[in-house]
């Protein structure tokens, strides 16, 4: 991670917690699923939550029973979550270098679309499969592609950004018709990579990692703009509209089709046992 993803944190650090409609329902998702895949924990067992920002992950992990460590690029960051978890072994590091040794965790998270800000997401992912224990799970989510809101920033870019995109139409159709390694802005969040399934699941395997089960989020709430629901609470009616599918949502996000175009996607990975 660079330096210029830090600096983007630190500036949020003070707000972080002060959520938006659209994470609001993304952090209640994942944090339902956190806790259904791993929890509560063996006795004695150690968890990392690669990416813990101001330890939304690493709270839920030791109420859990973790033994828990974080990292994070972020200083400011860090600094929240030292208030919020004055007992966790927190560090300020790189998911594409991790400060520990091998096999020295029995679980993993790496949420908050963290592997969509890493420069080298495949060194990263080969990072979380080292220091996991064989048998080991990770839990990770990312930006996806194709999604319905990647539509909406093509449909914006042709109509002149009305939505606030931010993407040039060029740029927005060779998102939605690339192959592999895409990136594109999203206001306020600099550059995020945008992940197929398909490349998720071949730098997991690579990485010793095995994908047991996949989770849209945002398969149904991304048929309104995700800009809207970004900063300024929504006027009554569309508030009212995305209430209701995020109760949709919530049922949907094993679905074919939640994870063919959810915004973003939820793994559940493995580590694989050494060979004889």
């Amino acid at each position: 991670m660079s330096s210029t993803v830090a600096d983007l944190f630190d500036a949020m650090a003070a707000t972080y917690d002060d959520l938006e409609p659209w994470y609001e329902h993304f952090y209640a998702r994942l944090h339902t699923i956190l806790r259904a895949e791993l929890g509560p924990a063996p006795a004695g067992a150690r968890a990392l939550d690669a990416g813990c920002g101001t330890g939304f992950q690493s709270a839920i992990l030791t109420d859990l029973g973790w033994t828990t460590h974080g990292i994070d690029l972020s200083a400011g960051l860090l600094a929240v979550a030292r208030q919020r978890l004055p007992r966790a072994h927190l560090a300020q590091a790189s998911v594409e270098a991790l400060p520990f040794v091998d096999a020295c965790f029995d679980a993993v998270v790496c949420c908050g679309s963290t592997l969509s800000f890493v420069d080298d997401p495949a060194c990263a992912l080969a990072e979380l499969g080292r220091v996991l224990r064989p048998g080991g799970r990770l839990l990770l989510d990312c930006e996806h592609r194709p999604s319905l809101d990647l539509a909406w920033t093509l449909a914006s870019a042709v109509a002149g950004d009305p939505l606030g995109y931010g993407v040039s139409a060029r740029a927005a159709w060779r998102a939605v018709f690339a192959r592999d390694g895409v990136r594109l802005p999203y206001p306020g969040y600099g550059l995020l990579r945008l992940f197929r399934r398909r490349e998720l699941d071949r730098m997991l395997t690579a990485a010793g990692l095995r994908p047991v089960r996949a989770w849209g989020l945002h398969g149904v709430t991304n048929l309104l703009p995700s800009t809207v629901l970004h900063g300024a609470r929504p006027p009554r009616g569309l508030a009212a509209a995305y209430r209701a599918l995020c109760r949709l949502d919530a049922k949907l996000t094993t679905t074919a089709p939640a994870l063919a175009f959810a915004n973003s996607l939820a793994l559940l990975a493995i580590r694989s046992q050494p060979s004889a």
